[in-house]
């Protein structure tokens, strides 16, 4: 065989084992980055299927699509090269990002909990009237969407962390895998679970008493669950929000409140003995929403206070002048 063919050959093999071992790299790191990101994608599944419930049943899948797509564009054209040039040019100001998300979520996690006890509510919901179907709709799609760019970005930016030692590519390639498989994996899930009082129907309509008793017992879980839905929506706001300033400060120099959360945390995982992981977790993450619910409180009286000044000076305003 020439030489040249067997160099040819040779090349070929490297150039092949090389590509194999960063798609193992890309690989383990999606593996890693899925399992520290784990919370924030519970909170996004818990979430997305309050900007849905409440809607026709035709209008459900076609609101998950948008947001879907809206998320993906958020994940891979915005947070992707805006997280690959900070990692390049600016790591330090990761954390400061990621705090200003979290204290979004903080204070969208204490809104609710202020409108769940009598507060003013955040915006028209589907008990108001509803002039215009199609603009409401437009609006909950963005209303979703701008949240799930909060929780992408803390999606990514913890998925960027996993890989943060990697090549530019492999980092590119493992951001833009985790991004895709957690899009479809949650929105996959948020399809089913809007979707099953349909699928109980359909079972209650057809012959035989095990496929009807199924049926009905669907029925009557999915109020439950989507309502219990939204109250795990609204604790994952604000115990991953909570979590992430908590360990923000840590990692800027103050890392009191940090310990303090993880002190809890031990003590209950030795007070409960076999049972200690669950327990000690539990009590990681109840001590970040309660931090989480005093940020987010905090953020949403300043944010009161200014729009009530806001809405008197535009009142004066529009005031006759008096001779």
């Amino acid at each position: 065989m020439p030489s040249g063919l067997v160099a040819l050959l040779d090349d070929i093999s490297v150039i092949a084992r090389a590509a194999a071992a960063s798609i193992d790299d890309v690989g383990a790191g999606v593996a890693k980055a899925g399992t520290k990101a784990a919370g924030v994608v519970i909170d996004d599944a818990a979430v997305t299927p309050g900007y849905v419930t409440g809607f026709t049943p035709d209008r459900e899948l076609p609101i998950i699509w948008k947001i879907a797509k809206g998320s993906l564009r958020n994940k891979l054209l915005i947070l992707l090269p805006i997280a690959l040039l900070l990692s390049a040019l600016l790591p330090a100001a990761i954390i400061p990002v990621l705090m200003l998300g979290g204290c979004y979520l903080c204070f969208e996690g204490a809104e609710k909990v202020i409108e769940k006890f009598g507060g003013e509510k955040h915006g028209k919901t589907l008990e108001d009237p509803i002039e215009d179907a199609a603009s409401f709709e437009a609006g909950r799609v963005s209303g979703a969407i701008r949240t799930d760019l909060i929780l992408s970005a803390e999606i990514m930016a913890i998925a960027l962390a996993q890989v943060e030692e990697a090549t530019l590519l492999t980092r590119a390639a493992a951001l833009a895998l985790v991004g895709v498989l957690i899009t479809v994996g949650v929105y996959g899930a948020v399809a089913l679970i809007v979707k099953m009082d349909d699928v109980g129907l359909h079972l209650a309509r057809k012959p035989g008493a095990g496929a009807q008793a199924t049926g009905r017992a669907l029925l009557r879980a999915m109020p439950l669950v989507l309502a219990a839905l939204g109250s795990v929506g609204t604790l994952a706001m604000l115990w991953v929000g909570g979590g992430i300033v908590l360990h923000g400060l840590d990692e800027l120099g103050l890392p009191q409140p940090a310990r303090l959360a993880h002190g809890i945390e031990h003590a209950l995982a030795e007070a409960a003995g076999p049972l200690g992981a669950v327990a000690g977790w539990l009590g990681y993450a109840l001590a970040s929403a309660l931090a989480g619910l005093a940020i987010g409180a905090v953020i949403a009286v300043i944010v009161h206070v200014i729009g009530n000044q806001m809405k008197r000076a535009q009142m004066k305003r529009a005031k006759p002048g008096r001779p």
